[in-house]
């Protein structure tokens, strides 16, 4: 089966407001067997609406638009699909009463544009809102599914999850099941991991089974899908790449679900352990704690940190020496020492990690380039400083910088010699 979706509203094309919509849906759909081939986005013009849902008819079984179905004069969704289908508006009275309702119970009075909102098109099929004033509609025209939604996300995934899931279903009774399995990996890039580690899966991928790279900032998500008539042969169908993957990527991978994070995986291993950890932060201006601090319950690992931006911080709160900012300058491997050392020492830690660098996008020199990072590392045994350079995006070095340093931190702990892209230690 194949779905396009339409997503309608001028506020989308400026950005004055984010898409997301298009993007839950095309999870949702995939997970029940439905292949998502084109997204549109379009403005509140009547002409483009028609056509681009016309088109899209002509091209797919399932076609979904979001948005447009308000009580104000730019809400014009519904007029155009009544036109498109050459159809008329009539009152759903079971609508107009529960917005009425609604409006009762809120004590809010019950205007002329909120009956509007209980007019729909007499040739659809409507799908009650509970979430809201707009009732969504389901039309059969052409041999094609249509399916019209309001644009406000929790009435949409209301509708989609209570009303178009169970329509689909009746519909296509044997469309079939989609398993996703997600690995997440970090501190190896996207290239070395498909040539160097992973090695050729062409054996393990056909019809029913595919693999998807997706790279983020020093990380990458493989996605691993299966298709099968029941929920068990999707699933089947992963496991033998899945055990593959595994048997040769396992030291890098940290996470088995599309929502781990590589700081929830971090704070998992501190925690089974034991141990507890502090930053000292320069040039990620306190980024790391911020992830580490993002996970509930970070309190029983997660000391503090300190975001020695100044020099003077450097000196009186983590106890570098004045004599090597003079000689070598902050970003420096002597500085990266001193300052995961002085944390450890100063907020009581089992393991302190320390950034500083150049972020950019000036600072830069020929000797240290915008991009520079020095990462140091003290305790269990360890007191180290790596090297990296990045990029002259400064949003870029910090997330990378982060990444990495997290990923130092998972491998010490997870007992593995090899660090983040074959960086070498630097020892004290």
């Amino acid at each position: 089966m194949k779905a396009q979706l339409i997503s309608i509203g001028n506020e989308l094309l400026i950005g004055d407001t984010v898409n997301t919509n298009a993007s839950w849906m095309g999870q949702f759909l995939n997970e029940l067997g439905i292949e998502i081939i084109r997204v549109h986005t379009i403005s509140d013009d009547g002409d483009l609406i028609k056509e681009t849902v016309r088109q899209s008819m002509s091209e797919s079984d399932l076609v979904i638009t979001t948005g447009g179905l308000g009580p104000t004069h730019d809400d014009i969704t519904k007029t155009c699909i009544t036109e498109l289908f050459n159809s008329k508006l009539v009152k759903d009275e079971s609508v107009e009463e529960y917005i009425k309702g609604l409006f009762k119970s809120r004590n809010i009075p019950f205007s002329e544009s909120n009956t509007w909102q209980a007019m729909v098109p007499e040739n659809c099929e409507v799908l009650f809102n509970k979430t809201g004033t707009a009732p969504g509609m389901w039309f059969h025209e052409d041999g094609c599914y249509l399916a019209v939604l309001p644009g406000v996300p929790y009435e949409m995934k209301y509708l989609m999850k209570r009303r178009v899931a169970s329509k689909l279903r009746e519909v296509w009774k044997s469309v079939g099941f989609i398993h996703t399995e997600y690995l997440k990996i970090a501190g190896i890039g996207e290239s070395t991991l498909s040539d160097q580690i992973l090695g050729d899966l062409s054996s393990f991928l056909n019809n029913h089974v595919s693999l998807a790279f997706l790279p983020s900032f020093g990380q990458v998500t493989l996605r691993i899908t299966g298709k099968g008539d029941t929920k068990e042969e999707a699933i089947q169908r992963t496991e033998k790449l899945i055990t593959f993957i595994k048997e040769k990527g396992g030291p890098f991978i940290y996470g088995f679900s599309k929502e781990v994070t590589l700081s929830e995986a971090v704070g998992e291993q501190l925690k089974s352990q034991n141990l507890t950890i502090a930053t000292a932060e320069s040039c990620t201006g306190g980024l790391i704690a911020a992830r580490i601090t993002d996970i509930a319950g970070s309190s029983k690992y997660m000391l503090g940190g300190i975001v020695s931006y100044g020099n003077s911080v450097k000196v009186n709160q983590l106890g570098v020496k004045q004599k090597d900012l003079d000689s070598v300058g902050a970003v420096s491997k002597e500085v990266a020492l001193q300052m995961a050392k002085g944390a450890a020492e100063r907020l009581g830690s089992d393991i302190a990690i320390s950034t500083t660098g150049i972020a950019g996008p000036d600072g830069g020199s020929e000797e240290k380039p915008v991009g520079t990072v020095w990462i140091g590392v003290f305790g269990l045994g360890q007191h180290f400083a790596v090297k990296a350079f990045f990029t002259k995006d400064r949003i870029v070095n910090r997330e990378r910088t982060t990444v990495i340093a997290l990923e130092i931190i998972r491998r010490l702990l997870s007992g593995m010699e090899e660090l983040p892209y074959a960086l070498k230690k630097e020892h004290a």
